[in-house]
This record gives C-alpha cells, sequence and structure tokens, in this order.
C-alpha cells in the first residue's frame, strides 16, 4: 500500500454513521511513550535518533498489528507528502516538520498510526468514527500491550510513565475528540462553550491540532493533564459528561434555528450550495467553511440532494496537498483554488461552467 492508494477514500474514521454522528466526526485516543536507555528527543543526537527509529520500526513488525500497517519514512518524504499525511490527521505538523530520522506506521483502515520520533519517541494513534472511546481504547490497549511486550517504556514508580512534556507524564494519554458545531457558531453561544470547556481544563484546538484555528466550525476537544489520573476516569469524563453535554448544547441550537431562525438558517445553507456548485474559484478556507454550513443543511433535512458521504469526502479531498497529488504536479494558489472548484463542482454532479 502507499501513500496514492489513501486518495481514493476519506479513511474509515471520517466515515459517516457512527455514534452521535451529527455533532461528534472522531474520537481519537492517544498515548506517549518513550523507550529506556534513550535520551528524549530533545537531547538525541542524529545516530542515537536512528537506533530509536530502528527499535521501534522492529517492535511494530513484530506484532501481527504491525504486520498490517505499511511505513513511511517522514525524514525522506517531500513536503508534498508530508502534508498529505497531515491532512489526513496521520502526523502531526511537527512531526512533518521535525529533523533526522522518524517515519509512521499506518493501518489500511487509517484507524491506527504509530509516530516514530515525534516529540515522544512513539505516539500511538487510534482513531474512530463518531463517539466510540470505548472501541478506541480497546484497541490501544491491544496495541500498547503488544509493544510492551517486546520493548521497555520509561515509567517511574511515582509519576507514571516518563514523556517530553510535563503534562504527558502519567499514563501519557490524550482523549480527543472532533466536534462539529455551527449551530453554537450561528446563535453566537460558541464562545459560552469553550470558554466553559478550558474553565474544565480541556484544550480546544482547530481542525488540525495545537496552534490551528477552528476552520469549518470543527473543533478538537481534548485532555491537557494526564498525571494524577487513571486512564479509566480520564475516558469516563470525557464520554459521560463532557461531551454529551457539548453535543446537547449543539443539538439545542439546532432545533432553536429551526424554530426560531429558519430563514437564516436557510440563508447561510442554500448560499453554501450555490457557491459550492457554481464556484469557479475557491480558497480551501473558504471551502471548510461553506462545506460545513452545507453539512449543517442537510443533516438538519434543509438539502436533500446531495449525501453527507459527498460532503465528508469533500472535507479530504479539497485540501491543497490531495489537489496536487491528485493532479500530479504542484500547484501555486491560484490554481490550487481554481482545481478546488472544479473538483467540488464535479463531486456534486454539477458540470463544468462554460467558457464563452
Amino acid at each position: 500500500m502507499t501513500l496514492d492508494d489513501l486518495l481514493r477514500s476519506p479513511g474509515e474514521w471520517l466515515a459517516t454513521g457512527g455514534p452521535l454522528g451529527d455533532v461528534v466526526i472522531s474520537s481519537r485516543i492517544r498515548l506517549a511513550r518513550n523507550l529506556t536507555g534513550f535520551h528524549f528527543l530533545n537531547k538525541a543526537a542524529l545516530a542515537e535518533r536512528r537506533e530509536i527509529a530502528r527499535t521501534l520500526f522492529k517492535a511494530i513488525s513484530a506484532n501481527d498489528f504491525g504486520r498490517n500497517t505499511f511505513y513511511v519514512d517522514i525524514d525522506k518524504s517531500d513536503a508534498l507528502d508530508r502534508q498529505f499525511l497531515v491532512e489526513r490527521h496521520l502526523i502531526s505538523r511537527q512531526h512533518a516538520d521535525g529533523e533526522g530520522s522518524r517515519g509512521v506506521a499506518i493501518s489500511p483502515s487509517e484507524t491506527l498510526a504509530l509516530m516514530i520520533n515525534e516529540e515522544d519517541h512513539l505516539r500511538i494513534q487510534v482513531l474512530r468514527r463518531g463517539m466510540n472511546l470505548d472501541d478506541a481504547w480497546n484497541e490501544m490497549i491491544r496495541v500498547d500491550t503488544c509493544l510492551e511486550s517486546v520493548v521497555e517504556f520509561s515509567f517511574h514508580k511515582q509519576y507514571g510513565y516518563l514523556t517530553a512534556c510535563p503534562t504527558n507524564v502519567g499514563t501519557g494519554l490524550r482523549v480527543s475528540v472532533m466536534l462539529h458545531l455551527p449551530a453554537l457558531r450561528l446563535t453566537n453561544e460558541i464562545e459560552k462553550v469553550l470558554r466553559a470547556a478550558k474553565e474544565m481544563r480541556l484544550a480546544v484546538r482547530g481542525l488540525y491540532g495545537e496552534g490551528t484555528d477552528a476552520l469549518g466550525d470543527f473543533f478538537q476537544v481534548s485532555n491537557q493533564i494526564t498525571l494524577g489520573q487513571t486512564e479509566e476516569e480520564i475516558l469516563s469524563g470525557f464520554k459521560d459528561h463532557v461531551i454529551p453535554s457539548i453535543v446537547n448544547y449543539e443539538q439545542e441550537a439546532r432545533r432553536i434555528l429551526k424554530r426560531d431562525r429558519l430563514a437564516a438558517l436557510d440563508d447561510r445553507v442554500w448560499r453554501a450550495v450555490g457557491l459550492l456548485e457554481n464556484a469557479r474559484a475557491i480558497s480551501s478556507e473558504e471551502a471548510l467553511s461553506l462545506l460545513s454550513h452545507l453539512r449543517m443543511g442537510v443533516i438538519l433535512d434543509r438539502v436533500q440532494h446531495i449525501g453527507l458521504d459527498a460532503i465528508s469526502e469533500l472535507f479530504i479531498a479539497t485540501q491543497s496537498a490531495h489537489l496536487q497529488k491528485r493532479r500530479g504536479q504542484k500547484l501555486d494558489g491560484e490554481h490550487r483554488s481554481i482545481a478546488r472548484a472544479d473538483f467540488i463542482r464535479n463531486r456534486l454532479g454539477r458540470p463544468p461552467p462554460s467558457d464563452n
């Protein structure tokens, strides 16, 4: 399997039909681990990084789950392929922009990614569609247990797993849920919800994680502290309290829009439909915003002729690196905007506009 094979679908984790899938796009669990006997990466020389990568690649390959993955050498990948992996949420921007020996092992479904030499020696990521933390956690336990049978991770009896960043010390667990909250934005309630999340010591980030904006009304909500809590306590807080509360706020905002502000809702949705089906050039930011409004319109039964599967595909396929890999050439900003508009129009069943 190669990166080009991934172009044919948006990834299983982004498919429609997951639990609470009208609001929750995906659930992610990530574990940070470091090998005993090696420096943290900020102190590791290039030769030591190579040895860490070799050791972890061997450990991954020794297990059944690893034999079903394909490996991408990030250090030897070009900038376009690295950006492509960031857009698919398979590596972080930090991993893409790093230096020295590093890579990622990816399952064919893209629901498992193991980043080698990102911030820590190993970042294990499990993704699931919708609100499905239990299934993601069960898979994470299996992978982590298999790896610990062949390598030793740094662990302190008092503090737990040792990590490069102090906020990850303890369990090394980061639980993250991607939410689509267009109605809260449209009803001007989003800032209230985000403030409440931060008061609960949660991190709220944009579509691509730390340091990114909430493009298209997508927000990633994750725990900030891993020390002093068990894995079960962190997971329970998310699935039983935090996420259900935010989902309820969004669903109530959608009910209010349909009941009291239907004209404003329809105006936002159908403007998005008109632009997406007819524009000849469109930026990635505008496309995400319009697709967000369209997704809300489909879920609220305001649009009947477009399916959620098409929208999910467009969220991924219209991003910069995806467009260029599909075209087989590098494109400047203007030509990316034109290619993006062409792709959207064709995917939504609209013929190209006449040049006359």
